[in-house]
């Protein structure tokens, strides 16, 4: 197992990485986390987990307002080479059991907010009715998940984003340029692949076991998606 689950309870620790906001190619406002935080905002002692990139700003964020946030990057989780598998024709599959097992190891009704952001558009196509199906064990009665899916593809060479929460339920979207094959090998950013587009009929699908959905469309070819336990 190549990621280590972070539970924080306080101020970020040194595991943070410290966000540039010169680094980020734009920022705007989250109708689904304003949502979102207004429906949790007299609740104390919450469980938040955060499926992106480590952001010591989201960390701040929530445990300002007195959660407890894990995080799990399911995107650098899906790279490692042990999820493959020999398949029936030889060839290596990716073994969603084990992902499952050593990303998402939570005990059921845990959760009271997940964060998923774009992870399902750029997870491999095995992985992400099995995490969601997870998502959702995990996942208190009544709790909420926070994704973003992308309305318009740009190809396989469309950049890839960090979010992280600003001030007044802003989110920076920190742009990664597709790096070369060195600067990958040598410890830098990967660059994930933007793998599918959803419509709203696929993204109803997808969540069909939860109770409600709420569609946001956005400024920047991403809509947001709030949906409920």
């Amino acid at each position: 197992m190549n990621v280590i689950s972070r539970f924080f309870r306080g101020s970020a620790g040194p595991a943070t990485a410290a966000f540039d906001p010169g680094a980020a190619s734009s920022a705007r406002r989250s109708n689904g986390l304003s949502e979102l935080t207004r429906r949790l905002r007299d609740e104390q002692g919450l469980r938040m987990l955060d499926l992106g990139s480590t952001s010591a700003q989201n960390i701040t964020y929530f445990t300002g307002l007195g959660y407890r946030i894990h995080n799990e990057d399911l995107l650098l989780a899906s790279r490692d080479p042990l999820l493959l598998a020999p398949g029936e024709d030889g060839k290596p599959v990716m073994d969603p059991a084990r992902f499952i097992s050593e990303n998402l190891s939570y005990p059921e009704e845990f959760f009271d907010a997940v964060l998923c952001w774009d992870a399902c558009d750029y997870l491999p196509e095995e992985l992400v009715k099995p995490m969601v199906q997870r998502l959702h064990r995990i996942l208190k009665p009544q709790g909420m998940l926070l994704g973003f899916f992308h309305t318009k593809d740009a190809g396989p060479d469309a950049p890839y984003h960090r979010y992280h929460i600003a001030p007044h339920e802003m989110i920076a979207f920190q742009c990664i340029a597709a790096p070369s094959h060195r600067q990958e090998s040598s410890g830098r950013w990967p660059h994930f692949r933007l793998q599918r587009v959803f419509n709203n009929r696929h993204i109803e699908n997808l969540f069909h076991d939860f109770s409600s959905i709420k569609f946001f469309l956005g400024r920047d070819n991403m809509r947001e998606v709030l949906v409920v336990r």
